[in-house]
């Protein structure tokens, strides 16, 4: 049974002459154009709507890739992206009962302003070639030097291709495609750099943009930039801890995942070689708790943050003070 709302939107892409992909795209771009200026313009008129439209189809945006998660079978990735339409109709109606209530959440403006420019950079980085292809490299080549410095072996990379969308890969250098703007949907790996062993034997392992921990960083980036209120340089002390942290971490975990893969490539268990078992659960239950850590160093250093973020966190949830006791 095909999920509906995604059916629903290919029958309306196909109307208008677009592919899935590029309807997704275009909801998911107004969607963030629409809380940047809900963002920017808080307070102004019209701004609550555009920010209530903007949580909609962002979240629309969000929940349709749950369809791929599903066929790759990665369960925490399908319950995030599953939860993000509830979960942004569920913020959209916030938004309404605050400006009927005549109450202005400063926590939920920062939301607008952390979601769009944590989501425009990264799209940017997906939509221009030279910054998708040069992020990959960098990827690419941190694991490769990683895994050499700690004496795992000796490595190379191979040429970038590109996974195109109707099927099959090409070499870049045949490509057709624009570099400068994305002008057409490619395949899941987008661009992509496959490594090798020095010998020349295949490691069967490639890197693509979303091994690159953009994402957990632009999360960051978008937090700390639509804090209004912090000044600008301790925001930029924000960024310059958060950044390189998260790329060096993240360096740490493709190393791990190519050395774990190579090493136990026999592992099986339940149906799940090691690869699958490093990539889509232990590296990704590492990454969260370290972006757990990362968040609590910042709290000093931005308490604002922190108190952003238990706004949204249910009072039922918080952390019980101790009562002290007199004795009598």
């Amino acid at each position: 049974m095909s999920e509906p709302i995604g059916t629903l939107l290919g029958v309306v892409a196909e109307t208008m002459g677009m592919s899935g992909d590029g309807l997704r795209l275009l909801l998911g771009s107004i969607g963030m154009l629409l809380l940047a200026l809900s963002f920017h313009r808080h307070g102004q008129k019209g701004s609550v709507q555009a920010a209530a439209a903007g949580w909609i189809l962002l979240g629309l945006f969000v929940y349709l890739r749950s369809e791929y998660y599903v066929k790759i079978d990665d369960p925490l990735l399908i319950l995030m992206t599953a939860m993000a339409l509830p979960g942004g109709i569920l913020l959209a109606m916030m938004e309404i009962r605050d400006a009927r209530n005549e109450v202005s959440d400063e926590s939920l403006v920062w939301f607008r302003g952390m979601v769009a420019w944590a989501m425009i950079p990264y799209h940017l980085v997906y939509s221009i070639p030279f910054l998708n292809i040069a992020v990959v490299m960098l990827t690419a080549s941190s694991a490769e030097g990683m895994l050499e410095f700690a004496g795992m072996g000796q490595y190379t990379l191979g040429e970038v291709m590109v996974d195109l969308h109707d099927g099959g890969e090409v070499t870049l250098s045949v490509w057709g495609g624009n570099m400068w703007i994305l002008t057409e949907p490619l395949g899941e790996g987008g661009f992509f750099v496959e490594m090798f062993h020095a010998d020349g034997t295949s490691v069967h392992i490639s890197f693509i943009l979303s091994c690159s921990g953009l994402q957990s960083m632009i999360i960051f980036v978008g937090a700390i930039a639509a804090l209004r209120t912090v000044p600008l340089n301790r925001r930029l002390r924000g960024l310059f801890i958060a950044v390189p942290t998260i790329h060096v971490l993240n360096t740490f975990r493709n190393a791990g995942i190519v050395w774990l893969s190579h090493s136990y490539s026999d592992w099986i268990f339940m149906d799940l070689n090691m690869f699958d078992f490093a990539h889509s659960y232990a590296a990704k239950a590492a990454s969260l708790f370290a972006m757990f850590l990362m968040a609590i160093a910042l709290f000093d250093l931005l308490p604002e943050l922190h108190r952003h973020i238990m706004r949204f966190i249910p009072p039922s949830l918080w952390p019980k003070k101790q009562e002290s006791v007199s004795e009598s």
